[in-house]
């Protein structure tokens, strides 16, 4: 059986061929990508290396040719990503894809304020009238994230939030990219979505309590509404777009989108989540 990852060279890709490689012949993985220079290295060793462009369907054809079971990994290009991904679905179910498991979000429903909602939700219905199997792992927020905000409120002695008592269960990418060489080497996990979660909900006034512990010092939790979180973001430097989806993440958390804490790990990797603080301590340990 040939399976397949997308986006092999970006870091949840990279890690997911990975863990596949710990079990799977590579001559059976294919590993799609726009750089295929950054995968020398694991053609070396015999995976079969394919450029691969969301953003051009015609390359999309030969990549996915003789593949049975597929990782969509979404792309990066929040707000502008559904047209490549609809044209990933199209050339895979014309390929032949069995099985497809996609990367997606917590909730992703109408309500739910994340800007990056309407992308995943618009590529699950894409699977869903695709014709084939597919499985939905709706990855939270990434734990190692949340590092530079920790750092930085030691530093500044303010932990700035738009999330008011929300909680967000932080998961690793590690955690994910073993759930998705699980789901895909494994099989069995056809027509259904997971939460891939930490293993507990934060709020920012845990985030700070974090802060003080590792920092030895007073952190001063400081809630904000979104404009002025934007604004602050920007003012730090970060770039427009990026500033409105992290902003819209706060508000879903607010909303209670991102608090769910599953044992979807667990179950599928057989192994247990890493916690937040642990990742934090670890890296900054390490800084």
């Amino acid at each position: 059986m040939t399976i397949a990852i997308t986006g092999a060279s970006g870091p949840l890709g990279r890690a997911t061929a990975e863990y596949v490689l710990q079990t799977t012949d590579p001559r059976e993985v294919v590993l799609t990508t726009r750089r295929p220079e950054a995968l020398a290295d694991l053609a070396a060793r015999g995976v079969q290396v394919r450029r691969a462009d969301f953003g051009e369907p015609a390359t999309l054809d030969t990549a996915f040719a003789g593949v049975e079971r597929l990782v969509l990994i979404s792309t990066d290009v929040v707000g502008v990503r559904l047209d490549g991904h609809r044209a990933a679905v199209k050339a895979a179910a014309a390929a032949g894809v069995r099985h497809v498991i996609y990367t997606s979000v917590p909730e992703p429903v109408p309500d739910n304020p994340a800007l990056v909602v309407t992308d995943h939700a618009g590529t699950e219905q894409a699977l869903r009238d695709s014709g084939m199997s597919w499985t939905f792992l709706r990855n939270n927020l990434y734990a190692h994230m949340q590092t530079a905000r920790i750092q930085q409120a030691i530093a500044s002695g303010r932990l700035v939030s738009n999330g008011g008592d929300g909680a967000v269960a932080y998961v690793t990418r590690e955690d994910c990219a073993a759930a998705a060489a699980a789901v895909l080497t494994e099989g069995g996990h056809e027509g259904q979505a997971y939460d891939i979660t930490g293993p507990e909900a934060l709020t920012a006034a845990d985030l700070a309590a974090l802060a003080r512990e590792i920092g030895g010092r007073d952190v001063e939790l400081v809630e904000v509404d979104d404009a002025a979180y934007a604004a602050g973001l920007r003012a730090a430097g970060v770039p427009e777009e990026a500033a409105r989806v992290m902003t819209s993440f706060g508000a879903a958390t607010r909303g209670g989108f991102l608090a769910t804490v599953t044992s979807a790990v667990a179950d599928i990797t057989g192994r247990r989540p890493t916690a937040l603080a642990d990742v934090v301590r670890t890296a900054l340990k390490g800084s």
